[in-house]
């Protein structure tokens, strides 16, 4: 983890040198916030720990700076004096944490470790967000009737102010859909605030949501306004929200039912005006027959229902998607490409259970890694060569002795990731060999590939 400490007070900062360098941490300081900026734009840190009230170039506009360069890194406002107007402001402005000086050791080293989970689960969004470029009034790619669906319903209920449950896998792009709800709102001049709950400890999950008292618990040295508070006007998204617990299912429905909430330690009565939008790659409903989501609960949050297709379900739209992400990586300067139809067959036909995030990695790895102007069935990855097969026939007492071996010996090779030292070991044979014929059945399918196109 890489750790930029800005403080104007020396001793402060050689405390913090050597107790995040102790933990296996790089870690830089600097007692200015102007210098600060001048080291970011040099290069990147997972957070910054950044004093609120320094000389020159205050904490609050060095953070809002910060988040104006949109560098990739969480902040985390530090002060010797809490004050709770700083503190809202320090959250507005995009700070992932406030801590009061001086910190149990602990409590840094564990809001560190949830900057950088928040951070890394960010980065995933953004860069998801930045390869779909609108498109008409929406955010997403695609003309097939399944995403047409969606995004008419989408704008049916954007202003309805209702909740709305979103159902999908992963990579679907479940909370570009929630941002999307959220911009075209009459909420959308206020706050989107949005979390993940499956990676927020879950004794930690409650002051997140609903904030804290100072003394509330060991090292709640100021009191911390929640996620409900700061989406206050606006939409709170919860992703994964089928990942808390019993206990905090039953404190999100009474914030639900009556739109009021208490702070953890606190006795103050907070009342917020919230959309809530939840979303999970599970089955509610499955859940609920398990256990592990309430009924009440659903119920509650279940005012409208999307369900976000697959990729694998609406593979006419997988081009619309390549010439997207071709045209967003050549403006960011990997140069021009084009794909083949022949591959393109070959992308339209892979299972893609990494759905629109994985496509886009793929693509971007394509740009970076072939050679030539062109993509085509050769310069792509093995697995997208050869794992669609292996569930289009399910019969195999027809298959011929060679195509037994090949499935087999491409199954072996999906257990193994892809690994062909490994897959080689597994199947008693030398890498060399089990490479050769890799070769031979690639070439393969590019000759189906070239017949498939002349056919049209």
């Amino acid at each position: 983890m890489t750790v930029l400490v800005v403080d104007d007070d020396a001793a402060f900062r050689l405390v913090m040198q050597r107790r995040l360098t102790g933990a296996c941490h790089q870690v830089e300081c600097l007692p200015r916030g102007e210098a600060a900026l001048d080291r970011l734009a040099e290069r990147s840190f997972d957070v910054v720990l950044l004093d609120i009230r320094m000389p020159g170039l205050g904490g609050l506009e060095t953070l809002k700076r910060i988040r104006e360069a949109d560098w990739p890194c969480e902040v985390v406002i530090l002060t010797g004096q809490p004050d709770y107007d700083d503190c809202v402001a320090a959250m507005k402005y995009g700070a992932f944490h406030y801590l009061c000086k001086p910190t149990e050791p602990a409590l840094i080293e564990e809001t560190l470790r949830r900057a950088v989970d928040h951070l890394r689960l960010r980065r995933e969004n953004v860069a998801l967000r930045r390869m779909l470029a609108p498109v008409g009034m929406s955010d997403f790619v695609g003309e097939s009737p399944t995403i047409r669906a969606v995004l008419e319903t989408t704008q049916q209920i954007a202003s309805a102010d209702g909740r709305v449950v979103i159902l999908g896998e992963s990579g679907t792009g479940k909370g570009l859909l929630a941002r999307t709800i959220h911009s075209l709102s009459g909420r959308c001049a206020k706050p989107f605030v949005d979390l993940h709950c499956g990676a927020v400890a879950d004794q930690l999950l409650e002051s997140e949501l609903f904030g804290h008292e100072r003394g509330a618990f060991t090292g709640a040295v100021g009191e911390k306004p929640g996620l409900f508070e700061l989406a206050d006007g606006g939409t709170l998204f919860l992703d994964e929200f089928a990942e808390m617990s019993p206990e905090m299912q039953s404190k999100l429905l009474k914030v639900l039912d009556h739109g009021e909430l208490r702070r953890v330690g606190g006795v103050r009565t907070i009342t917020v005006d919230v959309r809530v939008i939840v979303a999970t790659n599970r089955d509610v409903d499955d859940l609920v027959r398990a256990g592990r989501l309430r009924q009440d609960l659903l119920h509650r949050v279940d005012v409208i229902r999307i369900t976000l297709p697959p990729l694998r379900e609406r593979p006419e739209d997988i081009p619309r998607f390549v010439t997207h992400f071709l045209s967003l990586l050549q403006r960011r300067g990997l140069g021009e490409k084009k794909v083949t139809p022949q591959a393109m067959r070959v992308l339209q036909g892979y299972a893609w259970p990494g759905n629109v995030r994985e496509l886009a990695n793929t693509i971007e790895r394509l740009m970076i890694l072939s050679p030539g102007s062109t993509i085509d069935v050769e310069d792509l990855p093995e697995n997208l060569l050869f794992r669609k097969p292996l569930a289009a026939v399910t019969d195999e007492r027809s298959l011929s002795l060679a195509e037994m071996e090949r499935r087999h010996i491409l199954r072996v090779i999906e257990t193994a990731g892809g690994n062909l030292t490994a897959a080689a070991r597994r199947l008693g044979m030398n890498r060399g060999t089990l490479h050769r014929k890799m070769q031979r059945w690639q070439g393969q399918a590019a000759r189906v590939g070239a017949h498939e196109q002349r056919s049209y």
